[in-house]
C-alpha cells in the first residue's frame, strides 16, 4: 500500500513502516500545492481540521463536566454509574491522547509525529474506543438484569461493577495488542493524517484480524445492546398494560432514549466498521481518502455525543449538574432516591423499586388492574413495579 501526502510519504509493502518513509521531504513541504497526491485537497484538510477541532473541544468539555459532577456529588456513586464513569473516562482519554495529533496533522496536511507516533495513535484510539463500546453494551445488559431480574440483583454491591470496568479494559487490550505481536499492524490511514489498523493489507493475518475485530468488538456489543434494551421495552409495555395512564408517557420517553442510544452507536461506529470491511475485501482503491476520513471523524464524534445521551439525559445526573452550575449542595431529590431504596434503585433511565407483595403495591397499581396481576402471577410472591422518574 502506498499513501502519499504533501510533505510526507508513507510507503509500506507489509505491516511495518520504514523510518526512511517517514522522513520529511523539505522540498515538498515548502512547495505550495492545492492537492496532495492521492490525498485530500487543502480545503479538504481544513474541513477535517475544523471538525476535529470541534470534537476535541466539545469532547473534553462534556466529559470533563461529567467527571467533575461525579467527583462532587457522592450520591451518584452507584455501581451502574461506575460503568457510565468508565465510558466518560475512555472518551476523554481519546480526546487527550488521540484527537490532538490528527487535528494537528489535518492542519498541516501531513502526519507530524513519525512512525512510533503513528503506531501509538492507532493503538490508543483502538484501545479507548473498544473500552467505550464494550462499556456501552455492558451498561445495557446491567440495566436489563436490574429491571427484569431485580430479585436477583444487589445493586449496592460495587464488586460486580468493578469487574465489569476491569473486564472492559482487559478485553480491549486483548484485541489491541496483537498488531504489535504480528497479527496485522498499525499504520497510516486514508489521506495519511490519521493512523489505525492497516485495513488495506490483504495478507491472511490482516484479513482474519479485521474480521475478528468487526465481529467481537463492534457487532457483538451492538447485538447485546439491541437485545437488552429490547427486553426492557417489552417489560415496560407489560407494566403499561396494568397502569396505562401512568406509564404511557414514560414508555414513549424511554423508547426515544433507547432508539437514540442504538442509533448513535450505529451512526458513529458502523460506517467505520463497514469501511474497514470494504477496504479489506473490496476492490483496491475503492475506498477513497475522503470516504475513509468521514467514518473516522464519525467514530471520534462518539466522544461528544456519549456524555449527552448517557449523562445529561440521566435525571439524577442532570439535577446534580444543575446544582453544580448554581453552586448548590447535594440535590435533596437525589438524596431521597438513594437513601429510600439503597439496594434496589437503578440510577439512570430505568429506576425501579421491588416491593414485597401486591398489597403493598396498591398505591402504584389501581384495584381494577390488581386482580389481573394476581391472576397472571399467582405463583409468585413478588411483583415488579417500574417507576419512571421525570
Amino acid at each position: 500500500m502506498v499513501v502519499h501526502m504533501r510533505g510526507c510519504n508513507f510507503s509500506t509493502t507489509d505491516s511495518s513502516l520504514s523510518s526512511s518513509s517517514l522522513s520529511t521531504d523539505a522540498t515538498l513541504r515548502d512547495t505550495p500545492a492545492s492537492h496532495s497526491p492521492g490525498g485530500l485537497s487543502r480545503t479538504g484538510h481544513t474541513v477535517v481540521a475544523v471538525c476535529l477541532g470541534f470534537i476535541l473541544v466539545a469532547g473534553i468539555l462534556n466529559n470533563f463536566l461529567t467527571l467533575l459532577v461525579f467527583a462532587k456529588f457522592r450520591s451518584l456513586w452507584t455501581p451502574i454509574n461506575l460503568i457510565l464513569l468508565n465510558i466518560s473516562l475512555s472518551d476523554i482519554l481519546v480526546c487527550v491522547f488521540g484527537t490532538p495529533f490528527s487535528f494537528a496533522a489535518s492542519l498541516h496536511g501531513r502526519w507530524l509525529i513519525g512512525e512510533y507516533g503513528c503506531k501509538w495513535y492507532g493503538f490508543a484510539n483502538s484501545l479507548f474506543g473498544i473500552v467505550s463500546l464494550v462499556s456501552l453494551s455492558v451498561l445495557s445488559y446491567e440495566r436489563y438484569t436490574t429491571v427484569l431480574r431485580s430479585s436477583q440483583v444487589d445493586i449496592s454491591n460495587f464488586r460486580k461493577a468493578w469487574l465489569c470496568v476491569g473486564g472492559s479494559w482487559l478485553y480491549s487490550l486483548l484485541w489491541t495488542l496483537p498488531p504489535f505481536l504480528g497479527w496485522s499492524s498499525y499504520g497510516p490511514e486514508g489521506p495519511g493524517t490519521t493512523c489505525s489498523v492497516q485495513w488495506h493489507l490483504r495478507s491472511p493475518t490482516s484479513i482474519s484480524y479485521v474480521l475478528c475485530l468487526f465481529i467481537f468488538c463492534l457487532l457483538l456489543p451492538l447485538l447485546l445492546m439491541v437485545y437488552s434494551y429490547g427486553r426492557i421495552l417489552i417489560a415496560i409495555r407489560r407494566v403499561g398494560k396494568i397502569n396505562l395512564m401512568a406509564a404511557q408517557r414514560r414508555e414513549q420517553h424511554i423508547l426515544v432514549m433507547v432508539l437514540s442510544m442504538v442509533s448513535c452507536y450505529m451512526l458513529c461506529w458502523m460506517p467505520y466498521g463497514i469501511m474497514a470491511l470494504i477496504a479489506t475485501f473490496g476492490k483496491l482503491g475503492l475506498v477513497t481518502p475522503m470516504a475513509s476520513v468521514v467514518p473516522s471523524v464519525l467514530a471520534k464524534f462518539s466522544t461528544v455525543i456519549n456524555p449527552v445521551i448517557y449523562m445529561f439525559f440521566n435525571n439524577q445526573f442532570y439535577r446534580c449538574f444543575v446544582a453544580l452550575i448554581k453552586c448548590n449542595g447535594e440535590p435533596q431529590s437525589v438524596q431521597r432516591e438513594v437513601h429510600r431504596t439503597p439496594r434496589t434503585q437503578l440510577s439512570g433511565f430505568f429506576p425501579i423499586h421491588r416491593q414485597a407483595s401486591l398489597s403493598s403495591a396498591q398505591p402504584q397499581i389501581h384495584s381494577s388492574s390488581r386482580n389481573a396481576a394476581l391472576c397472571s402471577r399467582h405463583n409468585d410472591h413478588h411483583t415488579l413495579v417500574v417507576h419512571y422518574t421525570p
